[in-house]
Formats: C-alpha cells, sequence, structure tokens
C-alpha cells in the first residue's frame, strides 16, 4: 500500500496564474480601501446591470409562459426599473441599498431578540446576534450618506484583499511542494 500523506505532491500546473491573480485581487482591494466612493458606483452599476438583466429574462418569461405571468410580469417590471435606476443613478442606488440594509439589519435583529427571549437554547448568543444587528443598523443610519457611499466599496476592497491573500497563499503552497 502507498502512503498518499507522505509522498510528495507535485505543484499545480497553473500555481502563476493562481499567484498572478492573488496579486491583482489584493491590488483591487487596496484600491478599493483607497477609493471607497468609486468602487461603491461601480459595484452600484454592476448590480444594476444584473438586475436589468434578470428584469428582461423575467419580461421574456411573462409573455412566453401562461403560468405565472402576473408574477412575472410584475418582477420583470421592478427589476429593470431598479436596475435602469442603478445604472443612471448610481449615488442612488447605492443609497438605496443602503437604507434597505437597514431595514434588514433592524428587522432582523428585533426577530433575534424575540427569539433569544422566548427560548432557552440559544438563547445568550441570539441575544447578542440581535443587539448587533440592531446596533449595526443603529450605525449605518446615523452615518448616511457617507456610509451608503462607501461601505460598497469597503465590502469589495475586504473581499478582494482577504480572496487575493488566499490564492496567493494557496499560489506559493503548491509552488513549494513542488
Amino acid at each position: 500500500m502507498t502512503d498518499f500523506a507522505r509522498e510528495p505532491r507535485k505543484a499545480a500546473p497553473g500555481w502563476g496564474w493562481t499567484l498572478a491573480y492573488g496579486v491583482v485581487s489584493v491590488l483591487i482591494g487596496i484600491l478599493a480601501f483607497a477609493a471607497p466612493f468609486p468602487a461603491t458606483l461601480a459595484a452600484t452599476i454592476v448590480v444594476g446591470f444584473f438586475f436589468l438583466v434578470g428584469g428582461i429574462a423575467s419580461l421574456i418569461a411573462a409573455f412566453r409562459n401562461r403560468s405565472g405571468r402576473g408574477y412575472a410580469l410584475f418582477f420583470g417590471l421592478l427589476s429593470v426599473l431598479a436596475g435602469g435606476y442603478m445604472i443612471v443613478l448610481p449615488v442612488g442606488g447605492a443609497l438605496s441599498l443602503t437604507l434597505m440594509m437597514i431595514i434588514w439589519l433592524g428587522a432582523r435583529g428585533v426577530m433575534e431578540l424575540v427569539i433569544g427571549f422566548r427560548f432557552r437554547r440559544l438563547r445568550v448568543p441570539m441575544l447578542l446576534l440581535g443587539a448587533l444587528n440592531i446596533v449595526l443598523a443603529i450605525l449605518l443610519y446615523t452615518t448616511v450618506p457617507w456610509s451608503a457611499l462607501t461601505l460598497p466599496g469597503y465590502i469589495l476592497g475586504a473581499s478582494f484583499l482577504f480572496g487575493g491573500i488566499v490564492a496567493i497563499l494557496g499560489a506559493l503552497s503548491d509552488r513549494r511542494e513542488a
């Protein structure tokens, strides 16, 4: 029998590309942190494009299919309007997304507090999570419009930065094990 744990692993043939991706991702993350407003606008436009494409697909489905036509038509129109708004007015779109996030965090926090008080299982973690989400909602609300214009950029930056670091570590690990 062969002991696979002791056999040296060959480097993945594309480790250099993974390293390059990681470096580019880290740079994009740093740029997003350095310029969160443009990163927010870019993210809002991309999300708006996805809404627009999804809305168009829903409208096509509404006219091609007999079942669920009302839902598909309503959802399609709503998505096209929201997507178009986000593309044409990305600042307004970013503000709208942030306001929806505030409502979502607040509602979720209240529900978690109610569940935490009603049930014994996981009472303390649920109460803490509910309180955290309400604090986050209040923090976002008290910092609008600044938070609306920068928060998505910071989130995007963090995702690219940490994703890039993981890709770099993976590529270097693959190279070392060659």
